[in-house]
């Protein structure tokens, strides 16, 4: 009898290569297919968590060469930790559809196979309409190369053609995808790689919608800058004149924006984001509080340096958790806060509550990196920890050792802001002030710190010293260095709206926001914004 995983890894494949079939039934067995796939592989993660060390063990054999160690206790000893783990793309690129390709990812040990499919049956679970045909609208710049969005094992869940990521310039293919997502009215789920992207595209929405709205009365894609002149012929080609949903967008904008999103769409069950961790949440407040009102989020995957780790089984709880699927990578991890040199300890030998820096072995050839990322474990599923992503140790300011982590950071200028009546966060970077050079003065070493704000076109004295304020609460290290003369005060700057997404542009790939800057050109180009 076959093994269950060969019975799932048969039914992609027999419904893979249905390809005369017609679209609608096409769409209809594939996703049965995938969705039986995806219960198949939840019941052998289960299996897979009641010994979690025999799955590690299982996994680093894979990712080294025949007989290379005995263990992990013998690969341990002969790799110390290492540097940072190399930079890998965001959401992985999307592997070849062919029915071989498939048959062998179902029968090993892909991950972002294994992931999507995890991810197809849990979101049907929770809301049973959003798997429709073109039912989901991605928004994702990936200029260099596709990336995989959540439901790639079945892409006829996309009303997006793939070509409209690849579009040079963000600002243009994230108008470009918008455009395609308005012509679909009933759409059940939106999907954005990263939640600012969804925030810029319905900034994009704000400020040109009687344009978007004549572009779909017309059927046409105008031309607009970063958008190549033969690819938007191609792209236009895909698009047909729409009047009635045109004038229902210049209805719905007119009444303003406040739930312009369930307005616009009003079957949309769900909006998708591929990272809602850490201060990636600012976005999805703000879209939560406005556009998107009344619409819960869902973070299906926790990544790390490029590698899938992690899957979210509970999409309708507002603060996304993870289990970390011990298939995936062989994963170390480091106690913070440890008095003594810290000896990592392996995924069946964390504790709940406890924070850890994450070390991991995703890849042959790169053994034991430090992913950079610190989690926090909130609970076990049998025995494969749950964890909440906590912060980016690369993003810690410190001029004088002080370390003030990013979340926390966050948290006190959030404190800061709600004491300026009227304002909201908008966005935020820093910068510590070696990287200015000559043009910090002859001052003491400080941070400066850009914002953008709604609701308030300046501020007084009074007002920036409120964040320096609140940083000596709630850092007594930084208050003593302060006291002492050994930290400058703090300089807070405004920016004008749009700045941060054109910083996002300028950073030339779709990755998280950086909080702290460390290059020039990005500090000149955020510092030529400033409005007070």
């Amino acid at each position: 009898m076959l093994p269950a995983v060969a019975v799932a890894a048969v039914a992609v494949t027999v419904v893979v290569v249905l390809v005369a079939a017609v679209p609608s039934l096409r769409h209809r067995l594939s996703r049965s297919a995938l969705r039986s796939a995806g219960a198949r592989y939840r019941r052998r993660l289960e299996l897979l968590g009641t010994d979690v060390r025999l799955s590690q063990e299982r996994r680093l054999r894979r990712l080294l060469p025949p007989g290379a160690v005995r263990g992990s206790e013998d690969f341990r000893e002969r790799h110390p930790v290492g540097q940072r783990c190399a930079d890998g793309a965001p959401g992985g690129q999307v592997p070849p559809l062919h029915p071989w390709a498939l048959l062998r990812c179902c029968w090993g040990t892909d991950p972002l196979l294994q992931g999507s499919l995890l991810f197809l049956d849990t979101l049907h679970a929770a809301f049973p309409r959003a798997l429709a045909p073109r039912g989901t609208a991605l928004l994702s710049w990936a200029p260099h190369h596709r990336c995989a969005p959540a439901g790639w094992s079945l892409p006829s869940l996309y009303c997006t053609p793939a070509e409209a990521g690849s579009v040079p310039s963000r600002a243009a293919a994230l108008r470009v995808q918008l455009l395609f997502a308005l012509q679909q009215r009933a759409l059940r789920v939106l999907e954005a790689a990263l939640p600012a992207e969804l925030l810029d595209a319905l900034e994009a929405l704000r400020s040109a919608w009687p344009e978007l709205a004549q572009d779909l009365a017309l059927g046409t894609l105008r031309p607009q800058p970063g958008l190549p002149e033969g690819l938007r012929v191609q792209l236009q080609a895909l698009l047909t004149p729409n009047a009635a949903r045109a004038a229902e967008l210049r209805s719905e904008c007119a009444r303003g924006f406040e739930g312009i999103v369930r307005r616009l769409w009003p079957q949309l069950e769900v909006v998708v984001v591929g990272t809602a961790q850490g201060t990636e949440q600012l976005y999805c407040d703000a879209l939560r509080q406005a556009e998107c009102k009344g619409l819960p989020f869902y973070c299906p995957f926790y990544r790390a340096a490029g590698a899938l780790l992690g899957v979210n089984l509970w999409p309708e709880e507002p603060a996304p958790r993870f289990l970390l699927c011990p298939e995936w990578a062989f994963c170390e991890f480091l106690p913070c806060q440890a008095e003594e040199e810290p000896q990592t300890v392996l995924l069946g030998e964390l504790w709940e509550g406890r924070e850890y820096g994450l070390v991991l072995t995703a890849r042959p050839g790169e053994y034991r990196c430090r992913a950079g990322e610190v989690l926090r474990v909130t609970g076990f599923h049998r025995q494969c920890p749950v964890v909440e992503p906590v912060r980016r140790e690369s993003q810690a300011l410190s001029v004088r050792g002080e370390s003030i982590p990013e979340e926390r950071f966050c948290r006190s200028l959030c404190r800061a802001v709600g004491m300026w009546p009227g304002a909201r966060l908008v966005d935020y970077v820093c910068v510590e002030s070696a990287l200015l050079g000559a043009s910090s003065g002859a001052c003491a070493p400080h941070y400066e710190v850009f914002v953008e704000l709604r609701g308030l076109r300046d501020l007084s004295e009074a007002q920036r010293y409120k964040l320096d304020q609140c940083l000596q609460e709630d850092f007594p290290i930084y208050k003593s260095f302060r006291f002492k003369g050994s930290i400058g005060p703090l300089r807070l700057h405004m920016v004008g709206a749009g700045a941060f997404a054109r910083l996002r542009e300028a950073l030339g790939k779709p990755v998280p926001m950086p909080r702290v800057l460390r290059e020039e050109r990005l500090l000149q180009h955020i510092q030529s914004s400033i409005i007070s």
